[in-house]
C-alpha cells in the first residue's frame, strides 16, 4: 500500500509518499481501508516531535480516518469486514490502510458519507467532550471561541449553538469572521492581544464569558480570562500561536472561575464508553443535517505535505481532507 511516511522529525516537507507495509490487526484493532483522511493542527506537531504521543520511526501522521473495515484483531467483535466506519488513530492515518483502536472505531450511518466523516471525529470529538464533559455548556451561557475560523473553532460554532449557547467568535480577519457568521456565530470580534480583554467584557455587557474556548494559546489566553465571568470555565485545547502562556495565578481565585484542559485524546482511551456516547451524538447530527462540516479543501494523500503548510500558514477556514482514491 501507499502511505505518506515521516522518516525524520521535521516541516512538512521532509514527508515521503512510498510503498509501505504495516503488520496485521493486533489484539483491540480494526484494520480500515481508508477513503478519506482528516488533517489536523496536532499532525503539523507531530511530524516535529512534539506531540504528547510519538510513535516510533517511520511512521505515518493522521489521527483520524473513514473508510471500510478489512479486517479484525482478536477480541474485536463489533465490527466486521464491508463495515463503513470512522476512527480515530492519533497517527498512521495517512495511508491506504491503517490499524484503529477498536474502541475508538464508530460504524457510519449510511446517509453520512467518508469524506464528511472524516472531517469530524477529531475536531467535533474534541469540542463535545470540552463544552459538554469538560464546560459543562448551559443553555442561554456565552461561549467565546478565540481562533474562530479554523478546524476545532468552527466545531465549536456549530456544536455550541446546537446546545443553546450564544456564541461569539473572535478571529483576525474580516474574512473569516464573515465566514463565522454563515456558520451561526451571534456575534464576532476581529481581535488582538491588547483589545480583547475589553471587547469581551462590552459584548457581555460587563458580565464576561461564561466559557472561553482556547485553541490558540500564546497573549490572548491571559486577556481572555480576564474577561471571564464569575464561575467562568476557559478551556484549554491547544496552542496554535506556538506559544505556552503563563498565567497568574491569583486570577483564577480573584475571578472565581476555573481552567480547564482538554486533551480528547486521553479521554478516548480512559473513559471510551463516554466517548462512544458522544460520537454517537455527533453522528446523530450528521446524519439529520444540523452538523454540517465545513471542509476548506480536499488533497490526494500525494500532497499531505501542502495541505500541512496550508495549516502551518493558518490559511484553513474549516478543515481539510485527504482522500486516497486516484
Amino acid at each position: 500500500m501507499k502511505a505518506v511516511l515521516v522518516e525524520e522529525l521535521g516541516g512538512p516537507e521532509k514527508l515521503v509518499y512510498r510503498e509501505h507495509e504495516i503488520d496485521p490487526p493486533g489484539p483491540g484493532t480494526v484494520r480500515i481501508e481508508v477513503k478519506y483522511a482528516g488533517v489536523n493542527f496536532p499532525d503539523t506537531l507531530i511530524i516535529r516531535g512534539k506531540y504528547q504521543f510519538q510513535p516510533e520511526l517511520p511512521f505515518s501522521p493522521g489521527g483520524e480516518v473513514a473508510g471500510i473495515v478489512k479486517s479484525v484483531g482478536a477480541g474485536v467483535t463489533e465490527f466486521k469486514p464491508g463495515d463503513r466506519v470512522v476512527a480515530g488513530t492519533t497517527a498512521g492515518g495517512f495511508a491506504e490502510e491503517v490499524n484503529a483502536f477498536g474502541f475508538n472505531t464508530h460504524l457510519l450511518p449510511e446517509a453520512v458519507s467518508f469524506k464528511d466523516a472524516a472531517a469530524v471525529l477529531l475536531t467535533h470529538g474534541t469540542v463535545i467532550h470540552a463544552l459538554k464533559d469538560r464546560a459543562k455548556l448551559q443553555k442561554g451561557e456565552t461561549l467565546v471561541i478565540l481562533g474562530a475560523s479554523g478546524g476545532v473553532g468552527t466545531a465549536a460554532i456549530q456544536i455550541g449553538k446546537i446546545m443553546g449557547a450564544t456564541v461569539i467568535a473572535c478571529a483576525s480577519t474580516d474574512k473569516k469572521l464573515t465566514y463565522c457568521k454563515k456558520l451561526g456565530a451571534d456575534i464576532l470580534h476581529k481581535y488582538s492581544p491588547e483589545n480583547l480583554k475589553s471587547a469581551i467584557k462590552d459584548l457581555t455587557g460587563g458580565r464576561g464569558a461564561d466559557v472561553i474556548f482556547d485553541a490558540v494559546g500564546g497573549d490572548y489566553s491571559e486577556q481572555a480570562f480576564r474577561a471571564i465571568a464569575p464561575m467562568g470555565r476557559h478551556l484549554v485545547v491547544g496552542f496554535a500561536s506556538g506559544t505556552v502562556p503563563s498565567i497568574p495565578w491569583n486570577l483564577p481565585l480573584l475571578k472565581s472561575a476555573s481552567i480547564t484542559g482538554v486533551f480528547w485524546g486521553n479521554f478516548f482511551r480512559k473513559y471510551p464508553e463516554s466517548n462512544k456516547e458522544n460520537i454517537q451524538d455527533l453522528l446523530k447530527w450528521l446524519e439529520n443535517k444540523s452538523l454540517k462540516p465545513q471542509i476548506d479543501k480536499v488533497y490526494h494523500l500525494s500532497s499531505s505535505a501542502e495541505a500541512l503548510q496550508k495549516i502551518e500558514k493558518r490559511e484553513v477556514m474549516g478543515k481539510i481532507v485527504l482522500e486516497t482514491a486516484n
